[in-house]
C-alpha cells in the first residue's frame, strides 16, 4: 500500500543541497581551470658550466663515410671538409650513355669445313607387289621409277643418296616408310642405281647443305 502524506520541509531542503553539490562537481570536472594544475615556473637562468663545448668542424674534417661512395675521388672522396658545399644533382635530360666497348677481334683468315652428310643405319627399299599402283605424288609406280618415299617431306623435295662410292640424287615421290625406326624407302629404281637393295646403312643429305 503507497504512503500518502505531507512530506517534512527539512527532507525537502536536504535533497536540494545534494543536487546543488552534485552540479558544482561536475562542473568542476567538466570546465578546465586552475584546479589541480600547475603554474608555469618563471624563466631560470641555466649555468653554462654544465655544458662543454664541441668542435664540429675537428669531428667532420677526416671522417670516412660508412657507405663507399658512388664516385670516389670525385665531389667527396668520402669526407667532408669544413669548406665543402654539398649541392643538390642536375636532373638529367638527355639519354644515358651506352657503355663503350672495344671492338670484337676481327675472325682469323681460313675456311670452316662441316660434315653436312647424316647417316642413316636403317634404309630399305619398296616396288614388288605394288608396281602399277600410283603413288602419294600423282606418279605411277614402276621399277624403272627413281625417287623415295618419306613421311612428311614435299613431294619433289631432293635428297643426294651416297653409298659405296656412288651418289644420286633422286625426289620425294611417294609416303612411307610404314616401319618403326625407318626414315626413308628407297623405289627399285633407285636402289638398283646404287647397288643398294636391300636393308642396310647409307648416307644422305639435302643438295646444296
Amino acid at each position: 500500500m503507497p504512503i500518502r502524506g505531507k512530506v517534512p520541509s527539512d527532507v525537502r531542503r536536504l535533497k536540494v543541497v545534494v543536487s546543488v553539490a552534485l552540479i558544482a562537481m561536475l562542473a568542476s570536472v567538466a570546465v578546465p581551470g586552475p584546479v589541480g594544475s600547475r603554474v608555469p615556473s618563471p624563466a631560470a637562468t641555466v649555468d653554462p658550466g654544465l655544458f662543454q663545448r664541441v668542435e664540429v668542424a675537428a669531428l667532420a674534417r677526416g671522417t670516412a663515410m660508412t657507405i663507399n661512395p658512388q664516385d670516389p675521388g670525385a665531389r667527396s672522396a668520402g669526407s667532408l671538409d669544413q669548406g665543402s658545399t654539398i649541392v643538390e644533382p642536375d636532373l638529367r635530360t638527355g639519354p644515358f650513355l651506352a657503355p663503350i666497348r672495344d671492338a670484337q677481334p676481327a675472325p682469323s683468315a681460313g675456311a670452316v669445313s662441316k660434315n653436312v652428310w647424316r647417316h642413316d643405319s636403317n634404309i630399305s627399299w619398296y616396288g614388288p607387289r605394288l608396281y602399277g599402283n600410283g603413288t602419294a605424288c600423282g606418279q605411277t609406280l614402276t621399277k624403272a621409277l627413281v625417287g623415295v618415299a618419306h613421311r612428311t617431306l614435299p613431294c619433289g623435295t631432293l635428297v643426294t643418296f651416297r653409298y659405296g662410292g656412288k651418289t644420286l640424287t633422286v625426289p620425294v615421290v611417294d609416303r612411307g616408310p610404314y616401319v618403326s625406326g625407318r626414315t626413308w624407302d628407297l623405289t627399285y629404281g633407285a636402289c638398283s642405281k646404287l647397288a643398294h637393295c636391300f636393308t642396310g646403312s647409307i648416307d644422305w643429305k639435302f643438295p646444296g647443305s
